[in-house]
């Protein structure tokens, strides 16, 4: 299952740019993606408002979940805020930022468990 950077990682390869240059152009640290990408860690949701800043044609449900198409299917029309979204929209990009926090919080703790049951072990 591809997560949130395998599919960043496929939108910068369909924009024709470097991981350092996406880097650059979202006000990232160099090597920020490649870092998220070997590690296979999340975004930050401040990363994720940049890129959706710089990138509007981005689509967002696709970029947090791989439903629907990789960019907006109106790339003419001005793209809303947030607080412009519709009460449904906002609810369901919020539902989807707390079902992926939720996610990487038990992944992390597993990850601790064990590191914990590792330490005890010895």
């Amino acid at each position: 299952m591809l997560k949130t950077i395998d599919r960043l990682m496929q939108f910068i390869q369909h924009a024709g740019l470097s991981a350092r240059q996406f880097d650059l152009s979202i006000g990232a640290s160099n090597g920020y993606t490649l870092r998220m990408k070997k590690n296979r860690a999340s975004i930050g949701s401040d990363v994720i408002e940049n890129i959706l800043k710089i990138y509007p044609q981005l689509n967002v449900v696709w970029l947090l979940t791989g439903e629907g198409t990789m960019l907006k299917e109106d790339k003419t029309s001005v793209p809303l805020g947030y607080d412009q979204l519709p009460r449904e929209k906002q609810q369901e990009i919020e539902e989807l930022i707390e079902k992926k926090i939720r996610e990487k919080q038990r992944e992390e703790l597993e990850r601790l468990m064990e590191e914990v049951r590792s330490e005890l072990r010895k």
